[in-house]
């Protein structure tokens, strides 16, 4: 068993290793070596990781990275925390919205909503031409504007972190602190509160990721707004001409640096203490039917923000669907957009066509190595298992422009054609660095699901005979099965509709959905990208709601046939 695990782990760490941490130190070795050329070597180049606090694009984009991060970790976190608190105490009309919204947010990639905000909020957007909202241009584009639609993007993750460790109630602990004549509020602050820390840390950690490496919202924002953030620089750093690969170098360490010190200051906050509680004394918390005014309250309240959250940036898209024109000041309806999108000389197929190859092929490679890993994490004694867990917790953490980056340098090399492997150019470069961008979510989804699964079940069929893939088929994978299919659909999802990586890596003539859109925004045919935008996300929300249909019509079956 152990000479198993070993051969397992090793494999698993080598795949990992590849996958995500040759393309991070290439990135990262750009500061000495730019274009992974030796002949370029020079240790004198470290002397530009100052440089960031002297030459002012890069400060100027460190800076904005920065604080336009720490702006939405914690407006986010209270934001979160509010929704979850009211969702998990209260019943009332609505509170399902509320879930639904998240999930659809979790799912929209943010350039797309970025897309809905800047004809929503432009001089001659949808508030100020037909709502009369003059200010709203001034407000949305200015910092505490961007923190504000940053916040209304990232929150869903964190929603459900919190909501999902708000769902059991210390029931023991807090009438003990109540018998000791604790208040209310007291018990709350001084027992419930400090144990769903973790939660709180988990939910801060990934607004602050998902906003630092966010490349789709900065790049749609950056047409409007002069508002350069980091991995909107690096891109700019390599597609200038010259290359700049000794900047991308530089901004990417310091990206990697930002995320270490939150990562560092998450374990500092948690410390070595326990938070486990989940025991006899432990209840399941029911929302409580709240008082008609306050249903009403929450009714309307949660009416109202699903609205701006959502409600805005999709319903911004669909009225530019229909324009004539890229100011709504001059709209005119017409169905051309949809016309031009489904026309001939349309190449948004072609692009959805490409990005469902990839997502499909990503999202099959991407499970059976996330299960593998997840398999290793969970059941296995392998020694370097925590430096697993490390990796894809990295590779969470690694933005896709930077991971994408990587992916050039790595697969880039000249000594690669002689050996057949310079994939650079090629559609399988795009399908590897898809695969790295989705093992960590995937894992994250599999390793919950396994962590309620006994070793002791798969120790007592190998007992009676059973080997290992009659174990697997017969046990594990059927237990795991909801698991299984949320993690595809999730890998599938953000496969196609991974701006960063596609942007960068996409070779020529083989466009897809998010860079066809993005090109599209960019030229300023608005009214042309929201109609591609509008037709493309129903094609692909369409074939997830298939794809999930035909992995869970087995199961139907089965449970069928045990009725």
């Amino acid at each position: 068993m152990k000479s198993r695990d070993n051969v397992s782990g090793i494999c698993i760490l080598g795949i990992l290793i590849v996958l995500v941490l040759l393309p991070l130190a290439a990135v990262l070795f750009q500061v000495v070596c730019p274009g992974m050329e030796p002949e370029k070597f020079d240790l004198k180049n470290l002397s530009l990781l100052l440089d960031v606090f002297v030459r002012k694009l890069w400060k100027k984009a460190f800076l904005n990275s920065l604080f336009l991060s720490l702006g939405t970790t914690a407006a986010g976190l209270v934001l979160a925390a509010f929704l979850a608190h009211i969702r998990v105490k209260y019943r009332f009309p609505g509170a399902k919205m509320l879930d639904m919204v998240s999930w659809i947010l979790m799912i929209v990639p943010s350039f797309i909503l970025a897309q809905g905000w800047v004809y929503f909020a432009s001089g001659n957007g949808i508030a100020s031409a037909w709502l009369g909202l003059k200010g709203i241009s001034h407000f949305v584009f200015s910092y505490w504007g961007l923190v504000t639609v940053m916040v209304l993007c990232k929150f869903p993750m964190a929603y459900i972190t919190i909501k999902t460790s708000m769902e059991w109630y210390p029931a023991r602990l807090m009438h003990a602190a109540r018998m000791n004549g604790a208040s209310a509020l007291k018990a709350w602050w001084s027992v419930q509160l400090p144990l769903c820390i973790p939660a709180y840390c988990s939910a801060a950690m990934l607004i602050f990721m998902d906003t630092v490496g966010d490349y789709g919202m900065s790049s749609t924002i950056t047409a409007v707004y002069s508002f350069p953030t980091l991995p909107y620089t690096i891109y700019s750093a390599i597609c200038t001409s010259p290359a700049r690969f000794d900047m991308a170098g530089v901004l990417s360490l310091y990206l990697m640096v930002l995320i270490v010190i939150a990562m560092v200051i998450q374990y500092l906050a948690m410390g070595k203490r326990k938070y486990d509680f989940l025991d006899n004394g432990t209840e399941q918390v029911v929302p409580q039917k709240a008082a008609p005014w306050k249903c009403a309250l929450l009714s309307g309240f949660t009416g109202v923000f699903c609205l701006i959250a959502l409600g805005i940036p999709v319903g911004s898209n669909l009225i530019m669907s229909f324009s004539d024109s890229i100011s709504i000041e001059r709209f005119a309806f017409t169905l051309d957009n949809y016309k031009a999108v489904f026309g001939v000389a349309s190449n948004l197929m072609d692009g959805v066509k490409h990005s469902l190859s990839l997502a499909g092929i990503a999202a099959a490679i991407g499970i059976v190595i996330g299960f593998g890993v997840a398999f290793v994490l969970t059941y296995s004694e392998f020694r370097l298992k925590k430096v697993i867990d490390m990796i894809t917790l990295v590779a969470m953490a690694v933005p896709g422009v930077v991971l994408g980056i990587g992916y050039i340098f790595v697969w880039n090399q000249k000594w690669l054609m002689s050996v057949g492997l310079h994939l650079y150019g090629k559609p399988s470069i795009l399908v590897l660095a898809s695969v790295a961008a989705a093992i960590p979510l995937i894992n994250r989804v599999l390793v919950g699901g396994m962590a309620k699964i006994p070793k002791t079940l798969l120790t007592a069929a190998q007992m009676q005979g059973a080997g290992y893939l009659t174990r697997m088929r017969t046990i594990l994978l059927p237990l795991i099965h909801d698991s299984s299919v949320s993690a595809v659909l999730a890998a599938f999802g953000g496969s196609v509709f991974n701006l960063a990586i596609t942007t960068i890596l996409y070779p020529p003539n083989f466009s897809t959905l998010p860079v066809y859109i993005s090109d599209a925004y960019n030229d300023l045919k608005f009214g042309y990208a929201a109609a591609a935008t509008i037709v493309g996300g129903i094609f692909i929300i369409t074939i997830m709601l298939v794809l999930e249909y035909l992995l869970n019509l087995k199961k139907q079956n089965r449970v069928n046939r045990i009725k």
